[in-house]
């Protein structure tokens, strides 16, 4: 791995200390919010950067000590030298990941649909078998999810369930589990245990704050209807769920809460997430080429993973990563130690890339 050089680390230093002088300048509240993010963001990847340039002048000052023929000086010298040698390759390579292209919605809130494929009940047991394994990771990480629309399965679980997920860097870590989930086990309704393959898709969709989307009143036909959400006896008996469907796109959303307005605005602000969406995969099929070296493209069409309950292992396809802690994994606790691998993965893939470049 090619090193960096001390001109872009000092570039990366000087930006975080622009930032830093601005911030105490202006008196600006939004100028003031959009230069706290970049100084968080910057945080990080200034103290890497002062950690590897101070290594490397450590390692230079004991080389031109071990050169200058003191023998007092020269053991101490090489113990320096060789711990700093050991060090420095990690350092740069810490480096170069915070210093990757960042997805700009990384950070965003997100739209988890989840959604039972093939398999009947079996697959709908399996799809609320999900959501709970990502309303689990989400309380972890601290997130709040909130659930838009719901479709209960006949024998329990969710033929499709929406949910709003919020908080710290949610996208960057949920976008890895968009594509079709598997799942082998022995159905609760089966007698002669055997064993069933289900499926179920999930879809992640970035919400970014402030899309700009813009949706004419024209392109759009709005319906009201009555609710039928999970809201069992207390669903509202009068006609206030909203549907919009985007003419265009034949994009259709739902809102089913007890009031029309506030229907209006979450169905509105869901029809503006996908469209955003539908941009942002336009945008990904022109870079296909580039998407090729990544680990997934986040397609829902595409088998990601794989549950088999009767050896509790979990493989993701795309690494060929397996685990023996099914258990763990789909009670949320574990599914942490999978989005990581994928994360180290595609940093390393991205890495490659770079050096071959």
């Amino acid at each position: 791995m090619s090193a960096l050089s001390q001109m872009r680390l000092q570039q990366v230093i000087d930006r975080f200390e622009e930032v830093e002088a601005r911030m105490g300048a202006t008196s600006d509240s939004s100028e003031i919010i959009t230069l706290s993010k970049e100084h968080a963001e910057l945080r990080p990847v200034v103290e890497k950067a002062r950690d590897l340039m101070s290594a490397r002048k450590g390692l230079s000052e004991a080389e031109a000590m071990l050169a200058s023929g003191d023998r007092e000086m020269a053991e101490l010298a090489e113990m320096e030298i060789e711990d700093l040698r050991e060090r420095l390759p990690a350092l740069e390579q810490e480096m170069q990941i915070l210093l990757l292209p960042k997805d700009v919605d990384d950070k965003a809130d997100i739209v988890l649909e989840v959604r039972a494929g093939t398999g009947g009940d079996e697959a709908a047991l399996f799809a609320g078998d999900l959501f709970r394994m990502y309303t689990r990771f989400a309380q972890l990480m601290g997130w709040k999810v909130e659930i838009v629309d719901a479709s209960p399965g006949d024998a329990g679980g969710y033929k499709e369930i929406i949910a709003n997920v919020s908080g710290d860097g949610v996208f960057g870590r949920m976008k890895w589990e968009s594509g079709v989930h598997r799942v082998q086990r022995v159905p609760a309704t089966e007698t002669q245990g055997r064993i069933h393959t289900s499926a179920a898709t999930v879809a992640i969709l970035p919400a970014p704050e402030n899309i700009e989307i813009e949706v004419r009143p024209e392109d759009i036909r709005i319906d009201t209807m009555r609710a039928s959400g999970a809201g069992g006896q207390h669903v509202n008996k009068t006609d206030s769920a909203v549907r919009i469907t985007h003419l265009a796109t034949n994009i259709v959303v739902t809102s089913s809460e007890k009031s029309q307005h506030v229907n209006r605005e979450k169905a509105m602000e869901q029809l503006k997430i996908r469209l955003y969406e539908r941009e942002r995969a336009e945008k990904d099929a022109a870079r296909s080429e580039a998407r090729a070296s990544q680990v997934g493209s986040g397609d829902r069409s595409q088998k990601v993973r794989t549950y088999n309950y009767p050896e509790n292992r979990v493989t993701d396809h795309r690494i060929g990563l397996t685990l023996y802690s099914l258990d763990r994994i789909i009670a949320g606790d574990k599914l942490g130690d999978v989005i990581e691998a994928l994360i180290t993965e595609d940093q390393s893939r991205r890495l490659a890339a770079l050096e071959a470049n």
